[in-house]
């Protein structure tokens, strides 16, 4: 009998794991991750684990997907600035029109010839169709280095977009690792649970029996305090339930495929991943080279270097090849003969030769290097910044990951000790020399490491996964094996 009652005592902790169990969730909700129970249909339970988890969240997040629009977009710049080498300016006109024909009064002129006479007409009688073409090309020869500056600058941009792209996906990663283990949390919560309400009610049935038999060690205030701890454990396992609802809401929608398949963990036990910790100069130099944050900083250096170039070459006149050609034809407008005179409506002309071309707004394109220097010392900056904020975030992941590791070590041991403490009560209680109150509070204090034992075990492999994103290590490497 007080050996439930003890179990029973200690679940007065589990209502603070089930707020932190809801924090966790909250945080899930960058993925619009909260859909009603109506809409789940369990007709197939299937199992996934961590890292296609992981892969299934990432494919299915909103906020990834945005972000990968922006490297789409930074590609296309740098595709757009190679094309600027060749030809970079090209067009095309063409006009089309019905226009009369000409008639000379002037016998046996001929039809090249036409424009000696000085009274021709338009002949309203004879109509044909007019088309004329017309292209222009220019093809940069030397620009001072404003052109190959423009396309390293623009290629340096779309590999920092890429690596900003890795940072989002490594953020959403770590928040996809914390469900999948909030989810083993709440299972092994809900199994504590249930050994509680086993032993509820075989104390009820016992006090009954006590009752019945007018037992006199059993007082009012026993009964009293039992049904208060009915009470509590009741709201206890709501909170409970609600979680592991809401955890498998959450799963359903970040892996729904259309079946209506129900996913849960692979693993039904929520035990710390294959982890050793390192000397913190070790996390620090992975940091300082792996991070997708800097790396993307680094090349945004690069690009803004070349774009500074690309815009001081502006300054200089850049040498070029034009390439002109117009073509007309009408078929009741001869072509005329004297190469001084040219019919618009029927003739063909072609020119290649070399410009130079000069920008004479120097005050501009002054401003235009002092932007790109501003732009420059800016990126400078936040490469600063970003260094400062990594140290300080390593700094207290790595802090955080050597405490955790301790607890769960330290709490394990500790639980061991207090099922021998119990194991030795119970025999003493058996024997009929035990001390009730000693058993009571060596099951209680029982009950409450289990349970703090997982909780120590769910914030360990969170503050790994977070020292691991700290340090640029992908959160993909760490097993639940």
């Amino acid at each position: 009998m007080h050996f439930c009652v003890g179990g029973m005592m200690n679940l007065k902790i589990i209502p603070i794991l089930m707020t932190r169990i809801t924090l966790l969730l909250f945080l899930l909700l960058l993925f619009n991750a909260f859909t009603s129970p109506d809409k789940i249909s369990a007709q197939d339970t299937l199992s996934v684990n961590l890292a296609d988890f992981i892969e299934r969240g990432l494919e299915r997040s909103g906020q990834v997907n945005y972000e990968s629009g922006a490297v789409d977009i930074a590609r296309n710049r740098s595709s757009q600035a190679r094309a600027q080498r060749i030809l970079p300016r090209m067009e095309l006109n063409t006009q089309h029109g019905l226009i009369p024909g000409v008639r000379s009064n002037i016998d046996g002129l001929p039809d090249g010839q036409l424009y000696l006479d000085p009274n021709l007409e338009n002949d309203w009688e004879d109509w044909a169709i007019f088309t004329r073409a017309e292209l222009n090309a220019v093809q940069p020869v030397f620009s001072w280095g404003a052109i190959n500056n423009a396309i390293e600058a623009a290629e340096s941009g779309a590999r920092a977009a890429e690596f900003q792209f890795e940072a989002v996906k490594s953020e959403a990663a770590v928040q996809l690792y914390e469900l999948y283990f909030s989810y083993l949390l709440a299972i092994e919560v809900n199994r504590i649970l249930q050994d509680a309400d086993d032993q509820i009610r075989q104390v009820e049935r016992q006090i009954e029996r006590m009752k019945e038999e007018g037992d006199a060690s059993l007082s009012e205030a026993d009964i009293f305090k039992f049904e208060i701890y009915q009470h509590e454990f009741e709201v206890n396992k709501v909170e409970v339930e609600q979680s592991m609802a809401s955890v498998q809401r959450i799963w359903n929608y970040i892996l729904q495929d259309g079946s209506g398949s129900v996913y849960t963990p692979e693993e039904r036990f929520l035990d710390p991943v294959a982890f050793e910790l390192e000397s913190y100069d070790y996390y620090q130099d992975l940091a300082m080279n792996q991070r997708p944050e800097l790396q993307g900083v680094r090349h945004g250096m690069r690009a803004t270097e070349r774009g500074v170039d690309a815009v001081r070459a502006q300054q200089y006149p850049m040498m070029f090849v034009g390439i002109t050609g117009s073509f007309a034809n009408t078929p009741n407008r001869p072509r005329q003969t004297n190469p001084f005179i040219i019919n618009n409506s029927n003739y063909a002309t072609g020119a290649v030769g070399i410009g130079i071309r000069q920008n004479l707004n120097f005050r501009s394109m002054r401003n235009d290097i002092d932007r790109a220097e501003i732009e420059k010392r800016r990126v400078t900056d936040l490469r600063d910044a970003l260094s400062d904020g990594i140290v300080l975030e390593l700094n207290d992941t790595y802090q955080k990951a050597a405490v955790a590791e301790v607890k769960v070590n330290q709490t394990r041991r500790a639980l061991s000790t207090a099922r021998n403490w119990v194991r030795s009560e119970q025999l003493d209680y058996d024997l009929g020399f035990g001390d009730v109150e000693q058993l009571l509070e060596a099951v209680q204090k029982e009950l409450e490491l289990r349970v703090e034992l997982k909780q120590n075990i769910f914030d360990l492999n969170k503050r790994v996964a977070e020292l691991y994103k700290a340090a640029g290590i992908p959160v993909s490497q760490l097993s639940t094996n």
